[in-house]
C-alpha cells in the first residue's frame, strides 16, 4: 500500500467529516458525499443506494447520474448488478458492465454511457444497509487501491448512517435508536414486564468513525490488542488443568487473539483514516458476511470465536458496556442474540423480562427461564442493533411481542393490563391455600414443576401441593464438566429440605436433542428429537446414570424418594432403568448407607408407543406422567420448535383428547397414578379439559397455579366432560369453541 495512497484516502475522509458535520439537510449530505468520492476518486459516476424495506433498493443520491432519477429508480434484492451487490453483501468489479451476468439496464439514470462499475456493500455487522458504486465511461477494472479505498468510505457510510446522518427530506433512511420500534418473535415464557434494556453484549456506537490523528489511532488499536491478549490469557489461567475440551476451545480463542493477519488489517484500515474503532467493525462486518456463506459448523464456530473477540476488542477501546462498571438499571430486560443457562443464571431474579434475538422453546434459555419466572421472547430479530442500553421497553410475553421506546398510548393499554394481571394475582393470593376441588367436588392435585433451587420457595407462595418434576438436568448443563456425585447428592438434599416434606418428583438426566452439553461429544444426528437422548443415553452410559441415581438414594438419607425416568419409548427400556435403580439400592445397602423410607418409580410418557404397551408395564410401574409437550409433538407429527407447524394443532383437538382418555382409562384399570405434565397443564382452559378426562393431578410452572385453581374452583368437570363427548359425537376436529361458550356461560 503505497504512502500517496494512504495520503489519497485519508483527505477523502477528511472531507466526508467536514461534510458529515456541516449543518444540512439528509438529502444535502447525500448529494456532497456522492461528489466529493467521484471527485477524489477521478470517476464520472458514484452513487448511493439505501434499502428502503427487506426487499428494495432505492438510488438516493448520485453525481453523474440523471438527477430526476434519484428516489424513483429502485429495484428488488438481486435484481441487475447494483441487486446483487445487495443480496450478496460481495463487491462487483467489472470494466464492462453491460456484459455481467443479470445486468439490469435503467433507461431513467442514462447510465448507458458508462461501461465499468464497482459495488461496494455498505454493511454493519452483518446488516445490510445499502450499495455504493462509482462508474466511468473508460472500461477499466477498479484497482486493488480504489476498491479498499470504496469498501472504507462505505464503513463511513454505515457508521453516518447510524448515527442518523443521513435523516432528512427525501432520505430513504430514518435514524436508529431513537423512534418507537415493534419486535414480533415468539413466546418463549408467558408473562409481562415493563423496564429498561440491559444488553447482555452492549453493542458499542461509534461516534466518530474517522480519525483525527492516524498515528494516534494506531497507538490505541495496540494497546487495547495487549489489553485483549492479557484477558484472554487470564481466561485460559483460569481454566482447570484437567478440563481439557474448554482449555482447548480457549486456545483457539487465544490463537486469533494474536493472529498477525488480523491486527494487520485492522493497522491498514487505521492507517487509510480509520478510527481504531471504525477498524475493528470493518473487519467484523467482513467476518460476519462470511460467516452467512459458510455451512460447516466447526468454521461457523471459529468465526463466532472472531465476533466475540470483535465485541471485547471494542468494548476495550471505546470504554462502553461491561468493561465501565456501568450499572444495571433496578428494572432490567435483559435483551442479547442468545445466552447460555449459566450466564442467565448469575442475572438471576434481578430481570424482569427477557428479549433474544435467537433460541427456542425448549432451548437452555428458555428453561431457565421458565425456572425462574421471567417473561421471555424470542426470535426477535434485530433488536441488538436497535436497542441501547437505559432505553424503555415493554416485553409481552404472551404474545412474543417487545415494543421498544413506545409512544405514550401504547404505555398507558399496557399498564392497564400489568394493573389487570396484579389484581388477578391478589384474587390468586387470596385461595392459595384452598384445596383444589372442583364446583362437581372433584379434588384436583395442583403440583409445581421446577429444576432448580430457586424455585423451591414458589412452594409456598404459590400454593403447589408438591413438585410433580423437578428437572435435574440443569445441574449438568450450567457446568463445564460433569458434577461429581457428592455436590449432586448435597443439591437433591437441599431440594428435599425445602420441599418441607411434600412429594418431589425428581426427573433423572434429560439430555439430548435441544439439550447438549458442553463437554460431552456431541452426536450429528438428522432429528435429535427422535435420536438420542434422556432415557437412551441413560442406558447407554449407565455409569453416569448409576452415579445419579446414587446421589439421589444419599440425598435421601431414609427419607421418602421418587424417581422417574423420562422419554420411555417401550417396557424394556423401562424394566432396564428400574434394574440400575435396583443395583444402585443394593450399592448404597452394602456400604451402610440409609435407603429410603419409601420409594416409588415412575416414568414419563411422552411417545404414543408406550400408551400402548402391554398390561403388565402399567402394573409394574408405580405412577406415570404424560409429558404433554413432546407427547402433542410426536401425536401430531408437528416439531414444536418449528414455528410454521406447531401452532396448526390444538391440544383440544378431539383426537388428541381421545388419545389422553385412553390414557386414563388404562391407568385406572390398573390403578397407575397418573399426571399430566407440560405447558397445557398451566393454561386454564386446557387444564379444565384434562381434568374433565379424568386427571386428577397436574403438573406446571408456579405462576400458574392460580389462575388453575381460579377456574377449578368455579367449574363442573362433569358437565364440562358432557360438552367435549358432544363435540365429539358431532364430528367437530376441536373442542375449544364449545368448552369456551360453556365456561362463560358459568360466568
Amino acid at each position: 500500500m503505497s504512502d500517496d495512497f494512504q495520503t489519497d484516502s485519508r483527505q477523502l475522509l477528511a472531507r466526508l467529516r467536514t461534510a458529515m458535520a456541516e449543518d444540512a439537510a439528509g438529502q444535502a449530505r447525500l448529494d456532497k458525499i456522492t461528489h466529493l468520492i467521484a471527485d477524489s476518486m477521478r470517476t464520472e459516476v458514484c452513487s448511493v443506494y439505501l434499502f428502503r424495506d427487506a426487499e428494495t433498493l432505492e438510488l438516493c443520491a448520485t453525481e453523474g447520474l440523471r438527477a430526476e432519477a434519484v428516489h424513483q429508480t429502485r429495484m428488488r434484492l438481486g435484481e441487475g448488478l447494483v441487486g446483487r451487490v445487495g443480496r450478496t453483501g460481495r463487491i462487483i468489479n467489472t470494466p464492462d458492465a453491460p456484459t455481467e451476468p443479470g445486468f439490469r439496464f435503467m433507461p431513467e439514470t442514462g447510465e448507458e454511457i458508462y461501461s465499468s462499475f464497482a459495488g461496494v456493500p455498505i454493511q454493519r455487522l452483518g446488516e445490510k444497509l445499502g450499495v455504493l458504486v462509482v462508474q466511468s465511461k473508460t472500461a477499466r477494472r477498479f484497482s486493488e487501491d480504489e476498491i479498499t479505498a470504496l469498501e472504507v468510505v462505505a464503513m463511513v457510510l454505515a457508521e453516518m448512517t447510524e448515527l442518523g446522518v443521513f435523516v432528512g427530506e427525501g432520505a430513504a433512511l430514518t435514524k436508529l435508536h431513537t423512534k418507537p420500534v415493534v419486535f414480533r418473535g415468539l413466546t418463549g415464557q408467558e408473562g409481562a414486564a415493563e423496564g429498561r434494556v440491559w444488553l447482555h453484549e452492549p453493542r458499542v456506537v461509534i461516534t466518530n468513525p474517522i480519525a483525527d490523528d492516524p498515528v494516534r489511532e494506531g497507538e490505541r488499536l495496540s494497546t487495547a490488542m495487549d489489553q485483549l491478549r492479557d484477558v484472554v490469557d487470564q481466561l485460559v489461567t483460569g481454566i482447570a488443568g484437567d478440563d481439557k475440551e474448554q482449555l482447548e476451545v480457549l486456545e483457539t480463542y487465544r490463537m486469533f487473539a494474536n493472529s498477525k493477519g488480523w491486527k494487520r488489517r485492522m493497522e491498514e484500515d487505521v492507517a487509510r483514516g480509520l478510527s481504531a474503532e471504525a477498524a475493528v467493525e470493518k473487519e467484523q462486518s467482513t467476518a460476519r458476511a462470511r460467516m452467512e456463506t459458510i455451512t460447516d459448523p466447526y468454521l461457523r464456530g471459529r468465526m463466532h470465536d472472531l465476533d466475540d473477540l470483535s465485541n471485547r476488542l471494542l468494548r476495550i477501546l471505546s470504554g462502553q458496556g461491561k468493561e465501565t462498571g456501568a450499572d444495571m438499571p433496578a428494572d432490567p430486560i435483559l435483551v442479547a442474540r442468545n445466552i447460555g443457562p449459566a450466564e442467565l443464571l448469575d442475572y438471576g431474579r434481578s430481570l424482569r423480562g427477557i428479549v433474544l434475538e435467537e433460541g427456542s422453546v425448549g432451548s437452555h434459555a428458555a428453561i431457565v427461564a421458565r425456572s425462574l419466572a421471567i417473561p421471555l421472547v424470542i426470535h426477535a430479530e434485530r433488536i441488538t442493533t436497535e436497542a441501547l442500553n437505559g432505553d424503555h421497553i415493554l416485553l409481552d410475553g404472551d404474545n412474543g411481542i417487545a415494543h421498544l421506546r413506545a409512544e405514550d398510548q401504547v404505555v398507558n393499554a399496557f399498564r392497564d393490563k400489568l394493573a389487570m394481571q396484579n389484581k388477578a394475582q391478589e384474587r390468586y393470593a387470596s385461595i392459595r391455600d384452598t384445596d383444589a376441588v372442583s364446583a362437581c367436588g372433584e379434588r384436583v392435585h395442583l403440583v409445581m414443576n421446577a429444576g432448580l433451587m430457586a424455585d423451591l420457595p414458589s412452594l409456598a407462595s404459590s400454593g403447589a401441593e408438591g413438585v410433580g418434576l423437578f428437572r435435574t438436568e440443569l445441574q449438568f448443563l450450567v457446568r463445564n464438566q460433569m458434577p461429581k456425585r457428592s455436590e449432586l447428592s448435597a443439591l437433591y438434599s437441599k431440594v428435599l429440605d425445602s420441599a418441607g416434606g411434600k412429594k418431589v418428583v425428581f426427573r433423572t438426566l434429560d439430555i439430548g436433542s435441544d439439550k447438549v452439553l458442553s463437554y460431552m461429544k456431541p452426536t450429528d444426528e438428522p432429528n435429535p428429537a427422535l435420536g438420542w437422548r434422556a432415557i437412551r443415553v441413560g442406558l447407554d452410559k449407565p455409569g453416569v446414570m448409576r452415579m445419579q441415581l446414587q446421589a439421589l438414594v444419599r440425598a435421601a438419607n431414609g427419607r421418602p424418594l421418587t424417581v422417574m425416568f423420562p422419554f420411555v419409548a417401550q417396557y424394556d427400556e423401562y424394566r432396564a432403568a428400574r434394574a440400575e435403580m435396583d443395583k444402585a439400592l443394593e450399592r448404597e445397602r452394602i456400604l451402610g448407607h440409609p435407603l429410603p423410607e419409601t420409594l416409588e418409580v415412575g416414568a414419563m410418557l411422552e411417545t404414543p408407543s408406550l400408551a400402548f404397551a402391554p398390561r403388565r408395564f402399567f402394573e409394574e410401574v408405580q405412577f406415570l406422567s404424560i409429558g404433554g409437550n413432546d407427547l402433542k409433538q410426536f401425536f401430531f407429527a408437528a416439531d414444536r420448535e418449528n414455528e410454521r407447524v406447531r401452532r396448526r394443532y390444538d391440544t383440544l383437538n378431539v383426537s388428541f383428547l381421545s388419545f389422553v382418555q385412553n390414557i386414563v382409562d388404562r391407568c385406572a384399570e390398573t390403578g397407575t397414578p397418573l399426571s399430566f405434565c407440560g405447558e397445557d397443564a398451566g393454561r386454564p382452559v386446557e387444564a379444565m379439559c384434562l381434568a374433565a378426562m379424568g386427571l386428577r393431578t397436574l403438573s406446571m410452572r408456579p405462576a400458574s397455579i392460580g389462575p388453575v385453581k381460579s377456574l377449578l374452583l368455579r367449574t363442573d368437570l362433569g358437565a364440562l366432560r358432557g360438552v367435549i363427548e358432544q363435540a365429539r359425537e358431532d364430528g367437530l376436529q376441536s373442542v375449544r369453541e364449545p368448552v369456551m361458550e360453556f365456561l362463560r356461560s358459568q360466568g
